[in-house]
């Protein structure tokens, strides 16, 4: 159920804030989106995601990545923002770092879908910012998007003949597999290859 609240009282905000129920939100051209928590299956697709990435691409390449924070446009800050589910940083954009928040286009944003989210609607705001690449994995299915900046607008990829999906900004291949799990690999290191999540529960 979508709704829009004219005017917020400030201590229903603080009420929010005090009990940590504002993680989520985000801030879209000063209009308060308040998302609900994500389920188990949601933050255990992203956890094992987040581990991967962390010890398989960060790790040997001086990358970083980063889950649930701030991203806005560089002077957008605090009206108009997004949290992504995760972000990867290589080290030609470490310098959009701001601690609380990220302020220009990383290198990637991961974006899990839950029915009903508003995944696809950020799409415009990523291709404002000018990420190279929005990956878009649906949590039930596990069915893969990514989109790539082309030309400044966001493209969305085809699978080749094995169903693998680029990242280009990464270096990464991505698909889905007929147990309906992610799987993900190194262009250069295929044998690197995982499963995620690694029990399909």
């Amino acid at each position: 159920m979508k709704a829009v609240i004219l005017d917020l009282p400030p201590a229903f905000l603080e009420d929010r804030c005090r009990r940590g129920a504002d993680r989520w939100d985000e801030s879209w051209d000063g209009v308060l989106h308040m998302p609900p928590a994500p389920n188990r299956v949601h933050q255990n697709l992203e956890g094992e995601l987040e581990g991967w990435l962390r010890w398989y691409w960060a790790r040997p390449s001086g990358n970083r990545v980063y889950h649930q924070i701030n991203l806005a446009l560089p002077g957008g800050w605090p009206l108009d923002y997004r949290i992504p589910d995760l972000i990867l940083l290589t080290p030609d954009r470490f310098h959009i770092d701001r601690n609380e928040r990220f302020e220009g286009p990383p290198t990637a944003v991961v974006e899990i879908h839950s029915p009903g989210d508003e995944s696809h609607e950020k799409l415009a705001f990523y291709e404002s910012l000018g990420v190279p690449d929005v990956w878009i994995i649906h949590r039930d299915s596990r069915r893969i998007e990514i989109w790539s900046l082309i030309d400044d607008n966001l493209s969305r990829q085809n699978p080749d003949v094995d169903g693998w999906l680029d990242s280009p900004a990464t270096g990464l291949h991505l698909r889905t597999v007929p147990d309906q799990r992610l799987e993900i690999e190194p262009v250069a290191h295929p044998e690197l290859r995982a499963r995620l999540p690694a029990e399909n529960v």
